[in-house]
């Protein structure tokens, strides 16, 4: 990793980011991303508990182990693998950390936030157009 080590919890609260933006992309789709939505919720569940707990960097492997022992765990253990893999990543590439440190720009995110701020559209100042009488 480049830099400073990178704590588990700023770490979390990057990826909460990200996941924003995915929420935005999820809504917009044609289809039913109701499994989606579970997935994301599995994966914002263990992000919030790891903002929480805060463990050491070294440790994270082991904490998220932990966070799917139970029974039903094979989702919870889907995320925590998808976690882990973009912890790596976070420690391997500096352009992937970078945009995590970045608050995770997307182009669905710009376009969610533009529409927020845009304003109304502007009044006609002019009446419609007549339409022509038939020759």
């Amino acid at each position: 990793m480049r830099g400073p080590p990178l704590r588990p919890a700023v770490f979390a609260r990057q990826l909460l980011a990200a996941l924003d933006a995915s929420e935005g992309r999820r809504r917009s789709r044609k289809r039913d991303t109701r499994p989606d939505a579970l997935g994301l919720d599995l994966k914002r569940q263990l992000l919030e508990a790891l903002i929480r707990e805060n463990p050491e960097p070294q440790g994270l492997e082991r904490w998220l182990a932990r966070q799917c022992n139970g029974p039903a765990n094979g989702g919870r253990l889907a995320m925590a693998r998808a976690i882990w893999e973009e912890w790596q990543l976070a420690a391997s590439s500096p352009a992937f950390r970078r945009w995590l440190e970045q608050g995770a720009p997307s182009e669905d995110a710009l376009r969610a936030q533009a529409s927020c701020f845009s304003s109304p559209p502007a009044a006609r100042t002019s009446p419609p157009p007549q339409p022509t009488p038939p020759p």
